[in-house]
């Protein structure tokens, strides 16, 4: 499933700010193809506003990969040695409010996105503990996800979707926590 998404008319005071604070010789430094940092100014920015977190833990993660099966949840060495799109965020959790992160896509079109809720802050996914979410919003289970449920459409200005936080719920599965 493709979600479609409407472009934001403003990246809004913190994304200005996030920009603001860009060092000016940034521009002058070579970026590392695997950040999607909504401060650079390569890609267009997704924001991704995040629900049902289990705590206020650990750390926060995005990823956008290449939108077929075969290099969905690669690992990010191979996709970089490959010269594959890939962009990862992470982000402390913040301590209340609303949950709302920006990563740069590498262009518009269709990409794959993973949040995943690293609550130990370890940087490696405990199956037990971590949580995980995707924009179909469809309940993961037991298998491993599928691309179709990671897709989502970035236009040329950007866009913005929501995910659902979901995290191990018994023999059934990952699941968010208000099923």
């Amino acid at each position: 499933m493709i979600r479609s998404l409407i472009a934001p008319t403003t990246i809004g005071a913190a994304g200005a700010l996030a920009l603001a604070a860009a060092p000016a010789c940034a521009a002058a430094a070579q970026p590392d193809p695997v950040d999607g940092n909504c401060a650079t100014r390569t890609g267009v920015p997704l924001y991704v506003n995040v629900t049902g977190l289990k705590d206020r833990t650990g750390r926060l993660k995005l990823e956008i990969y290449p939108p077929n099966e075969e290099d969905f949840l690669r690992d990010d060495t191979s996709l970089k040695r490959e010269s594959k799109p890939f962009r990862r965020i992470w982000a402390q959790t913040p301590a209340s409010g609303p949950v709302r992160l920006c990563i740069r896509a590498p262009g518009p079109g269709t990409w794959a996105v993973l949040f995943t809720h690293d609550r130990d802050g370890k940087n490696k996914f405990n199956f037990w503990e971590d949580g995980a979410g995707f924009p179909s919003n469809q309940k993961l289970g037991r298998s491993r996800p599928k691309v179709r449920q990671a897709l989502v459409n970035v236009g040329p200005g950007g866009g913005q979707i929501t995910i659902k936080a979901q995290y191990l719920r018994g023999l059934g599965g990952f699941a968010p926590l208000d099923d």
